[in-house]
């Protein structure tokens, strides 16, 4: 389950943000964005986008895990670094991270108390924070904790597209988009090159975006004409050694890296910054919930591997079952157990598991999310065999217990709220069974 918040402050501030729009826990349809609410907002607190230098990265996959690999290398390499992420998979303090350790709920308390009382004074004056969104309120609470804490960078990951997400208040040095596939159409776009023009609004004038789409894909041409109207230098890393998701992850923050290097961010030993800096170590602390976070548990006598990717969207779920197939314990047939939220595409993310042999289990975590019952009558439509267990954990034990019959594995998939709901489970019985071995 979801980790329990202990700071009564925290617990009340956030109270008060749940009484505003989150469209986090809102059909997305009805969306309304814009820049204004914050601005305003940053404003009244004495703008601290501007008191750090930012890398902001956008993208349909891989944005948090790159944003993380650059929070690990820069602090590595000596450099205070702040990271800004969501959604969260556990616990709110996730999302804001302060030289690779999450915030402390106190410290998170004060910052979005500052950002009601901004929003009171705005209401009082009929300003445009008036308006803020839950949003909105964490993302100037995030940089009033930057600026506080007096970190040099922070990386910056978008919520939602881009061009008018809250985040995009930052003065970047560095953008990134990681890849564009089809999401949040409803928002963002029919097409990709839709998708990508929202998403290049992030890249700010004279300043370097790094992606690797190239000019002749419909989506790499309209980043590569943004950067051309806003004299802004683009540059794609290296892909040809990387096969995998984390592969290229390395290789993008590394291509980010290096720009930072080139632009004279140096190390504590005064060596310029750039990929050298993405070891091992940094691999392994930038590691995150929910993100191609495998698990060995036992189930039957047998040993199950066991995924957790909140993947919700097709093109997501793809790339990591993609991956899978080259891992061990994930040979054979997949079961998976699935939620998958009313505005994904569960058509395109069904149709992804049956062609990749994967038998779902659909569940229930709230009503924002699609009914197991509609997604049986989905998966059935294009002969895809499936069973419905309304309680998330009672699904994840059928999917073991089925696994172990068959010689199967198993996979916690298309939201990352589910991951969240059974990753403290799942990691108790890998513990249970390690220490059963010693």
């Amino acid at each position: 389950m979801p980790m329990q918040i202990e700071n009564p402050r925290l617990i009340e501030a956030l109270s008060q943000l749940d009484q505003l729009t989150n469209w986090e826990q809102r059909p997305r349809g009805e969306m309304r964005v814009g820049l204004e609410p914050i601005l305003d907002l940053s404003a009244r607190l004495g703008d601290p986008h501007r008191a750090f230098r930012s890398i902001h990265v956008a993208g349909t996959k891989g944005k948090s895990s790159t944003s993380a690999l650059l929070e690990a290398s820069l602090r590595h390499a000596g450099i205070s670094v702040g990271r800004y992420a969501s959604p969260h998979v556990e616990h709110i303090s996730e999302r804001i991270s302060v030289n690779g350790w999450p915030v402390e709920e106190g410290v998170l308390a004060e910052a979005l108390f500052l950002a009601l009382d901004a929003l009171r004074a705005a209401r009082a004056e009929a300003t445009a924070a008036e308006t803020a969104t839950w949003f909105d309120m964490l993302t100037v609470a995030a940089f009033l904790i930057f600026r506080d804490a007096g970190i040099a960078w922070a990386v910056v990951e978008t919520g939602l597209g881009g061009r008018l997400d809250s985040t995009n208040i930052v003065n970047s040095d560095v953008s990134i988009i990681t890849n564009i596939g089809l999401e949040h159409t409803e928002i963002l776009g029919k097409t990709r090159a839709a998708i990508a023009f929202e998403k290049a609004g992030i890249i700010k004038p004279h300043s370097t975006v790094v992606t690797p789409l190239e000019a002749d894909d419909e989506a790499g041409a309209v980043i590569a004409r943004r950067a051309v109207e806003i004299k802004a230098r683009l540059t794609r890393p290296d892909l040809s050694k990387a096969s995998t998701i984390a592969s290229r992850n390395v290789a993008v923050a590394g291509a980010a890296l290096d720009v930072l290097g080139e632009l004279g961010v140096t190390a504590r030993e005064g060596e310029a910054v750039g990929a050298w800096l993405i070891d091992a170590q940094a691999e392994r602390d930038s590691h995150l919930p929910g993100r191609l976070e495998r698990f060995v548990v036992p189930a039957e006598g047998k040993a199950v591997a066991v995924m957790l990717d909140g993947a919700h969207v097709p093109f997501n779920l793809e790339a990591v079952l993609d991956d899978l197939s080259g891992m061990e314990g994930f040979s054979g047939p997949g079961i998976a157990v699935v939620a998958i939220a009313a505005d994904k595409d569960a058509a395109g993310l069904l149709d992804v598991m049956k062609r990749y042999g994967v038998s779902p289990i659909f569940t229930s975590v709230s009503n924002r999310f699609r009914s197991p019952a509609e997604l049986q009558m989905l998966a059935g439509a294009i002969g895809l065999a499936s069973e419905v267990i309304e309680d998330p954990q009672a699904a994840y034990e059928r999917a073991l217990e089925r696994a172990a019959e068959v010689d199967a594995w198993v996979i916690l998939t298309g939201s990352l709220y589910l991951a969240g709901l059974l990753r403290q489970h799942v990691m108790e019985q890998e513990m249970k069974s390690l220490s059963g071995r010693r």
